[in-house]
């Protein structure tokens, strides 16, 4: 049946009209967005076009988007600009243990710079709890960064319904979300959900590598970058921006299904899975209490991670064994969720996009079938 592509959280499949978008940027609509002339008002008008289409996955306005390479350095331009900005107000930053390492890592960055950084401990299902962010929040606190969705497990932080007391306990607090796993699947608002910064990434949503975006709020001041020149970006970001990975960004933002829509596809791939594993005693589902259904992540205990992915690849399945950012390390959100080590070690993640069929969950679970068969368990 050709490839089964089931790890749609590491990337995606670039839409072939996204592709051709970029292609025509490259070649017709060349101009630098700087120049003066038509051919550079041109391309302008093609990235504020796609500014726009960008804007609209969580309902911002387009003057607050800024373009970047992809999620880990808006991640960065967030957090790293953010507590410099604010360090006359305080030095605490809270975070949590189950972060992308490109928000992890830069709040180890942060630490060595002479910030206190709190890391909350997920709940045994992956969820990291508000009330223990409420209770770590200080008068002096001035960076919160909590992932909307994780990566691995697709737990969800409800900032929708915690973001009013997370002000009002730390007032001079900017909020920042990676929502690099949420925009473009779930109908989020940048309003609703309470952030001041917001970083999204366009090779999650069927477009190109090397672009994405952050939402910085009217009013919040980030510090300069360390990269100076043209000044693009209002000045958070110099260097000619990556015109058509941009307008690829915003052609594929106009083909993503309806979040409501895509739902019921994502729920019930879920169930046709986990039905399937039901009745194989070594097959541990985690499942946060509060998840998105596009992310599985389960555990073959008594098979290897990294034996398992070498043979469903053989048969042209292709899940991950956790964060593609994280390639031959030990999860470190299972790890922080106090899993054993049998579990971690044997942990497959399943995600999806809304190209993915019951067929696809059934050549999974044929597949894994196989190395139940086939593998040596211990």
């Amino acid at each position: 049946m050709g490839v089964v592509y089931l790890d749609n959280s590491a990337t995606t499949a670039v839409y072939p009209e996204s592709a051709a978008a970029a292609a025509q940027m490259m070649t017709d609509c060349f101009g630098n967005p700087s120049s003066l002339h038509t051919l550079g008002f041109a391309a302008e008008q093609k990235m504020q076009e796609a500014r726009k289409r960008v804007a609209s996955l969580i309902a911002a306005e387009p003057d607050a988007i800024t373009f970047t390479s992809g999620g880990t350095e808006a991640n960065n331009l967030a957090l790293l600009g953010a507590a410099e900005a604010k360090k006359r107000d305080g030095r605490h930053i809270i975070t949590s243990q189950i972060e992308h390492p490109s928000v992890s890592a830069a709040c180890d960055r942060l630490e060595t710079l002479g910030f206190e950084v709190e890391r909350i401990a997920p709940r045994k299902d992956g969820c990291v709890d508000p009330e223990a962010v409420l209770a770590a929040c200080r008068e002096d606190t001035i960076l919160i960064s909590i992932m909307t969705v994780n990566n691995e497990t697709g737990a969800r932080f409800p900032w929708e319904s915690a973001h009013a007391e997370v002000r009002r306990r730390a007032p001079h607090a900017i909020l920042h979300t990676d929502a690099v796993q949420a925009a473009g699947k779930l109908a989020l608002s940048v309003q609703k959900l309470g952030v001041d910064l917001l970083s999204m990434s366009g090779h999650k949503l069927h477009a190109p590598k090397g672009v994405g975006a952050l939402f910085v709020r009217k009013g919040v001041r980030l510090t300069p970058p360390a990269a100076l020149g043209g000044g693009q970006e209002k000045g958070r970001r110099s260097g000619t921006e990556n015109v058509p990975a941009i307008v690829a960004f915003g052609d594929a933002v106009t083909r993503l299904p309806a979040p409501d829509e895509a739902d019921r596809l994502y729920w019930s791939l879920r169930e046709a899975l986990l039905e399937g594993l039901q009745s194989w005693p070594e097959a541990v589902p985690h499942l946060p209490q509060y998840g998105v259904p596009y992310i599985v992540n389960f555990s073959m205990t008594g098979y290897k991670s990294e034996t398992l992915l070498h043979f469903l690849a053989q048969r042209d399945v292709f899940v991950s064994g956790g964060s593609a950012c994280a390639k031959g390390h030990k999860s470190p959100v299972l790890t922080a969720m106090n899993l054993p080590a049998r579990e971690i070690d044997s942990a497959l993640r399943v995600s999806f996009c809304e190209q993915n069929t019951i067929d696809d969950i059934k050549a999974l679970l044929a597949a894994l079938t196989d190395a139940r068969a086939s593998l040596i368990h211990t």
